[in-house]
């Protein structure tokens, strides 16, 4: 049995009634994780027992100053200790008048995520970065200061744009918090705190000449066939990894296929599926890999027979990308992806008709791609300039009226 927590000042009624009446409460710590303090509010009448943890302050009961304890409302001392320890842990009946902790608000995030089938690495990117200390911090009293703390502490061993990526996922754990308890109010400590390192997003993203997609297909093939199929899948479509793995036989048209939406985004107005046009030959391909299974069955299958595992595909995808003369740290699949977009920039594709195909936004296409796209519109542009002083030749010289030339 754990030794019962002393304190000279407040266990007894005789020695509280000695202390100073004062707004502050007098308390004595009861836990170490999380870190809980009891504390007694001296009043000129009854005092009153409440529970401290990171700045929350929840008072439960009254002492037994001027009455005898009933274990409900009114507690001896250490009564009150089992009560807080309950309380700040989230233990007792009342734990949801209780504003959640910055961990908790994280694991309700990656609960959410789960449920509306996001990845649930957007809440592992946060946790990995939480102290123990800011973990077991109340969302309801986090301020813009530590926050913006937080936020630069990870520039010390990150990179500034996986900063941003993680305090937006952050944000989110906060906001889906805030969206739950309406005590919550302090938003813009985490808009101001959190607030996005500017200039910082670095454009990795690798475009591969058609040649070298080819290339990246071919070896595939000959790793695997199956693993082959699923890189010319992606190739061709420019759709993310994990809309692919969630193909099914029925997706599959003549000459198209209806791709899934991704896990990004929910708005009301979204678009769940879209065609996706492919040529005659990976249409083939596909329709014998599905051979009669059911319409609901997934399309791409492993050599074994069974569907490819999330996040099985970087290490085989390492070994093409070398065996293609490439830089395996640097060529992943997303440049596939990438590839597809700029190719259809750069074949006169209008941006919305290529954002629609890639499942994006016409801003992110946009942000992402701006280069390749000034690239184009320059080209674009030039056959539409006018030439004021051009060269003349003998062919395009045109008589005028009256015979002047």
């Amino acid at each position: 049995m754990a030794p019962r927590i002393r304190s000279y000042s407040l266990e007894n009624r005789t020695n509280r009634l000695r202390l100073p009446v004062r707004r502050k409460s007098y308390s004595v710590q009861i836990a170490v994780r999380p870190a809980v303090r009891l504390a007694y509010r001296r009043n000129l009448n009854t005092g009153t027992w409440s529970a401290m943890a990171d700045g929350w302050l929840k008072a439960f009961a009254v002492a037994d100053d001027f009455e005898d304890a009933n274990g409900i409302t009114v507690l001896t001392y250490h009564q009150a200790i089992e009560r807080a320890r309950q309380l700040a842990r989230g233990q007792s009946e009342e734990d949801t008048e209780r504003p959640v902790t910055v961990s908790e608000a994280v694991d309700r995030y990656e609960t959410d995520l789960e449920a509306r089938g996001g990845s649930k690495k957007n809440a592992a990117r946060v946790r990995a970065n939480l102290s123990e200390v800011f973990a077991r911090k109340s969302v309801a009293l986090l301020a813009a200061k530590e926050l913006r703390q937080w936020r630069d502490d990870l520039v010390k061993r990150i990179r500034p744009s996986s900063v941003n990526r993680t305090c937006k996922a952050m944000k989110a754990a906060l906001n889906l918090a805030r969206s739950l308890d309406p005590r919550i109010t302090n938003v813009e400590a985490w808009e101001t705190g959190l607030a996005a390192i500017p200039d910082a997003e670095e454009s990795r993203n690798v475009i591969l000449p058609d040649d070298a997609v080819r290339a990246v297909v071919a070896k595939a093939y000959e790793l695997k066939y199956e693993f082959g199929l699923l890189v010319e899948t992606l190739a061709v479509t420019g759709s993310r990894i994990s809309q692919v793995l969630r193909l099914t036989v029925g997706d599959l048209l003549a000459d198209r296929l209806i791709v899934p939406a991704s896990r990004k985004g929910r708005g009301r107005n979204r678009i769940e599926k879209r065609p996706i046009p492919i040529p005659t030959s990976l249409a083939t391909k596909l329709r014998k890999a599905a051979a009669s299974r059911r319409d609901d069955a997934v399309l791409l299958l492993n050599s074994n027979g069974d569907p490819f595992p999330p996040d099985s595909q970087r290490p085989p995808f390492r070994l093409i990308a070398k065996a293609a003369g490439l830089d395996p740290a640097v060529v992943t699949l997303y440049a596939l992806r990438h590839s597809s977009i700029v190719r259809q920039l750069l074949a006169g594709v209008p941006t919305r008709v290529v954002a629609s195909h890639h499942d994006t936004s016409v801003g992110m296409i946009e942000k992402t791609y701006s280069k390749y796209i000034l690239d184009h519109t320059d080209a674009l542009t030039r056959r539409a300039l006018l030439d004021l002083n051009p060269v003349p030749s003998a062919s395009n010289v045109a008589l005028l009226s009256g015979g002047a030339q």
